[in-house]
């Protein structure tokens, strides 16, 4: 596993046409959005006419999110995607033949109209966007995916607002008729991108659609808040947008006025921000190592808080230079703290948000992924709303300047941050485990995502070695595992607290405690009847002298209570954790100091699935042994 990386998806058709006509899309709206403030300003319109336009295209843009994003789910869960892209890429080659027209007739109210169409245009996309990920890529390119989609659109976004701004700048008088060609000429190449995108089947073809826009809407808000996870991932998927908004809407007047530089020297600090986002969301696959590792969430979340505080204290003040371009601002004392602090605050929001939508798609039902992501887009649209209206309160009614909007947001974000992680502790979990099993090991998976099951029920049987072998398995399984575990190590301190956040199942010999034991066998059952991942230990307890033990009759007991359907069994092995933190090599005293082999290299292997029906403890136990070798 450790041998891919999510640039090999870049030479794959089922997601390189996507990936062009999602970058497309966004490069176009940007060059349309940015090439029109141009147009106004190369045409000396009066100041008025330039700031109603201010004023009503952002409202004009997201006004449909709201009316249309619930239409716009059912219709994605309902029609095979890759048509439905086709059909929305057309949509796109006709409105911006209408916003050719504005631009070429210098006609400010058709161009405002094709703006609220480019709207209603996405808001139809933006389901079909995030729902086609999960049906063409398997569990463990979830995330390096949508990295990747985050870093096309960021790089998109900003180079699309960059060739927009300079479209009169560089053809002068015949900028309209650049323009006019430019964003046609998009269009017609996303849709021929479109043509190529694989048939992705419908989420649910039978759906009835519901035409009125009000009750859908509450009905796709309350079908997202069904899972607790899925529903905190997507308030801070929107909470990422509110960050977004508030930044980069104060970064045109934070460069003029607290950076001394020109207007352009805008362009250069969203450049970092941008930059910081697509390294960031790129970073998301090495640092899970390919599997939806919401452990990264909280990370980022500090990341973010911790720049946009120093953010702050870099310049807190007015610039006392003005009209700096990019290479004297770069001379100045403090610059660099500066630069550093936008691309880490892009960084750590790419960290932050690239996560949450690989759970959103991991744990919701293909039937409902589409209008979940119309549930997710209404949001958005309000807490982008909330954003604009806050800000410009800030500043017109408590006069706040904008390095103390800087302040306040990242308080605000550490509120939220703490708000997220206490309601649905899975993510402060995730984060503890990854950040224990990251520190203390490597880990070298084989035949992870071979063998592995991407969907459905599966029992995976194990060595056990260590206090740490579930943290570590669970760091290399893409899908969740409950994992069952003797009920002295589930209650360890500190990581009981884990391991029950993580629901696994505690269990105890007959003798000890047979309710127990019958509890466990119960939760297991359920378990894989809900089609879920189970691991167990099948030796009973952590080896003593690194040799494995004989495997129970405890596993043959799981499959008798599951004979239809048939639950595949997948062997593992762990090998090398013998030697390193947390086995019973050591004394209890050995274990606390730090090991003789801290950053061991942990091997987790996995053999194809046998049929739960035909195999047994005996037979599991030699193949588990096989695959561990030597290797204790």
């Amino acid at each position: 596993m450790s041998g891919h990386n999510q640039f090999a998806l870049l030479r794959q058709r089922r997601f390189l046409p996507f990936f062009v006509v999602q970058a497309l899309g966004a490069f176009n709206d940007n060059v349309y959005r940015q090439a029109i403030i141009s147009m106004l300003l190369f045409m000396a319109v009066p100041e008025e006419e330039l700031g109603l336009y201010a004023t009503l295209a952002p409202a004009i843009f997201i006004l449909p999110y709201f009316l249309f994003s619930a239409l716009a789910g059912q219709i994605a869960d309902k029609l095979e995607k890759s048509r439905l892209i086709v059909i929305t890429t057309t949509m796109e080659i006709v409105i911006m033949s209408l916003a050719a027209t504005g631009f070429l007739t210098q006609s400010l109210p058709v161009l405002l109209v094709a703006l609220f169409c480019t709207g209603m245009q996405s808001t139809l996309f933006g389901p079909v966007k995030y729902s086609v990920l999960p049906s063409v890529l398997r569990p463990e390119e979830l995330t390096g995916g949508n990295g990747l989609v985050e870093m096309g659109t960021s790089m998109s976004i900003l180079s699309g607002m960059i060739v927009g701004g300079l479209v009169f700048t560089v053809a002068g008088s015949h900028g309209t008729v650049v323009a006019a060609c430019a964003i046609i000429a998009l269009a017609i190449c996303g849709n021929i991108a479109a043509r190529l995108i694989p048939k992705v089947d419908a989420g649910d073809p039978n759906l009835k659609i519901n035409w009125n826009p009000l009750p859908e809407s509450l009905a796709v808000l309350r079908m997202a808040r069904q899972q607790k996870a899925v529903r905190n991932s997507i308030l801070g998927v929107s909470w990422f947008w509110f960050v977004g908004t508030v930044l980069t809407s104060q970064l045109p007047a934070y460069a003029v006025t607290n950076l001394g530089g020109e207007p352009t020297l805008y362009i250069f600090a969203l450049a970092l921000f941008s930059v910081g986002t697509g390294v960031g969301s790129l970073l998301c696959e090495k640092l899970s190592a390919r599997t939806v590792e919401i452990g990264l969430v909280p990370l980022g979340a500090f990341g973010m808080t911790a720049f946009l505080l120093d953010l702050y204290f870099a310049r807190s003040g007015e610039a006392t230079v003005h009209g700096l371009t990019i290479g004297p601002f770069l001379q100045q004392p403090g610059s660099i703290r500066i630069v550093i602090d936008l691309i880490g605050i892009g960084l750590f929001t790419g960290i932050f948000v690239v996560p949450l939508f690989a759970l959103i798609q991991s744990r919701t039902p293909k039937a409902q992924m589409s209008r979940v992501f119309a549930a997710l887009n209404i949001q958005n649209s309000g807490f982008i709303v909330a954003a604009a209206l806050l800000s410009l309160a800030a500043h017109k009614l408590l006069h706040w300047t904008i390095p103390q909007q800087f302040l306040a947001l990242a308080i605000a974000n550490a509120l939220v941050a703490i708000y997220i992680f206490t309601i649905v502790p899975e993510f402060l979990m995730r984060f503890l485990s990854w950040l224990m099993v990251r520190t203390l090991y490597r880990l070298r998976p084989h035949g992870i995502e071979a063998n592995v099951p991407d969907e459905g029920a599966a029992l995976l049987v194990c060595n056990h070695v260590s206090y740490m072998d579930a943290l570590i398995l669970s760091a290399t399984i893409p899908r969740p595992v409950r994992f069952v575990m003797y009920y002295k190590i589930f209650n360890i301190p500190v990581m009981r607290w884990i391991f029950r956040t993580a629901k696994a199942i505690p269990i105890a010999g007959a003798r000890e405690d047979p309710a127990l034991m019958q509890r466990a066998f119960d939760e297991i059952d359920a378990a894989l009847a809900e089609g879920e991942l189970v691991c167990i230990f099948p030796e009973g307890a952590l080896t003593r002298d690194g040799q494995m033990a004989p495997f129970k009759s405890g596993v043959e007991k799981i499959l008798e209570r599951r004979p239809v359907p048939v639950v595949p069994v997948v062997p593992m092995a762990l090998r090398g954790m013998w030697s390193s933190m947390w086995s019973r090599r050591d004394s209890r005293l050995g274990r606390m100091r730090v090991p003789r082999r801290f950053r061991a290299t942990v091997e987790v292997v996995a053999a194809p699935a046998v049929d739960g029906h035909t195999t047994s403890a005996p037979v599991l136990e030699a193949q588990v042994r096989a695959l561990r070798g030597d290797h204790a």
